[in-house]
């Protein structure tokens, strides 16, 4: 089952990361899909500080992976669009950071392959000509 949400403005992008903070409270992984600047990192931004998260939150574009401990949570925010070859992701040690108290949020997961943990919630998604976001969540 889908959702799709239109998203207007980045203030909205961050603002649906806080309700996506209540569905991802417990955790699980999520595959965030879509071109480069349409506003990934920007919901992961809304939904790392409704979860409690204060300090800065940037891309993981460089180190591929940003890890953030909250008071109940462990999120990882992941960004494989520099992934050379999807093996590579075993030398990031994704298996050592996922357990029962941890988000896995994935930004180019298409580039992992079967290397990648199933996905708990996919959310792909496209700019439209206005500008405007357009969501798809599965």
């Amino acid at each position: 089952m889908s959702e799709i949400v239109t998203i207007p403005t980045e203030q909205d992008m961050l603002d649906f990361g806080v309700r996506l903070s209540q569905r991802l409270a417990q955790g699980g992984v999520v595959y965030l899909s879509g071109d480069l600047g349409v506003g990934k990192t920007t919901l992961v931004r809304g939904l790392l500080r409704a979860l409690g998260h204060e300090g800065r939150v940037k891309s993981p574009s460089y180190g591929l992976i940003e890890s953030y401990k909250l008071e109940d949570l462990s999120v990882h925010h992941l960004d494989l669009y520099r992934l050379g070859d999807a093996e590579e992701i075993e030398y990031l040690g994704i298996a050592d950071l996922l357990d029962d108290n941890s988000l896995l949020l994935v930004e180019w997961a298409e580039k992992g392959g079967s290397y990648l943990p199933l996905a708990t919630m996919k959310i792909r998604i496209q700019d439209l000509p206005d500008h405007s976001r357009h969501l798809e969540i599965s």
